[in-house]
């Protein structure tokens, strides 16, 4: 079918493909959900690790856990998508903390990843969760907000970030939670 070749996969459908895969007897589901959700966890490792060999090395470790682990998956806990980026972003962190590739001079590269600006599509798909959470983002002082994106949009360890602002480790962790804690109260209300 040549008008077909995009297909809508809803969530429940990465549910019922998920499961699929569980069971172990169909590689056609496997195809189904590689294909519905690669571009998105693409995304996500490339972002980390700027490197494209890199992230391909990562797509392919994350897809197998996914596989692996696909009887775990608990529809109650999580999205499927949300499962599948937590371990796509976390194979990726863990790339980046062995090979030492998000180091204290590549801070100006993490936030000019942060900041960009999205595509019309991108801006289109973005849902109304993440506008708020970026609104809620943006109402915190600067020096925060890059704290904040540094540890958990960029990866960063608490020694790091101790480094870059020039503050001891257990003011870093105070700072964060309670940029934390200001970000889900803005969510909250």
């Amino acid at each position: 079918m040549p008008g077909a070749q995009s297909e809508v996969v809803t969530p429940a459908d990465l549910v019922a493909l998920i499961a699929a895969v569980a069971k172990g007897d169909d590689a056609a589901a496997f195809d189904r959900l590689y294909a519905a959700t690669r571009s998105k966890l693409y995304g996500v490792v490339l972002r980390i690790l700027r490197r494209a060999d890199l992230a391909d090395e990562v797509m392919q470790d994350a897809y197998l856990r996914i596989w692996r682990s696909a009887g775990e998956f608990d529809p109650s806990r999580a999205t499927p998508i949300t499962w599948m980026v937590a371990i796509a972003r976390n194979r990726a962190l863990d790339v980046v903390r062995k090979k030492g590739e998000a180091s204290i001079e590549e801070e100006a590269q993490a936030m000019e990843a942060a900041s960009d600006e999205p595509s019309p599509l991108a801006r289109h798909e973005m849902t109304d969760a993440l506008r708020r959470l970026l609104a809620c983002l943006g109402d915190l002082e600067e020096e925060r907000r890059r704290l904040v994106l540094l540890a958990y949009y960029s990866g960063w360890s608490r020694e790091q970030l101790a480094e870059k602002f020039e503050t001891p480790i257990n003011t870093v962790k105070t700072w964060l939670r309670r940029s934390l804690l200001q970000i889900r109260e803005c969510l909250g209300s």
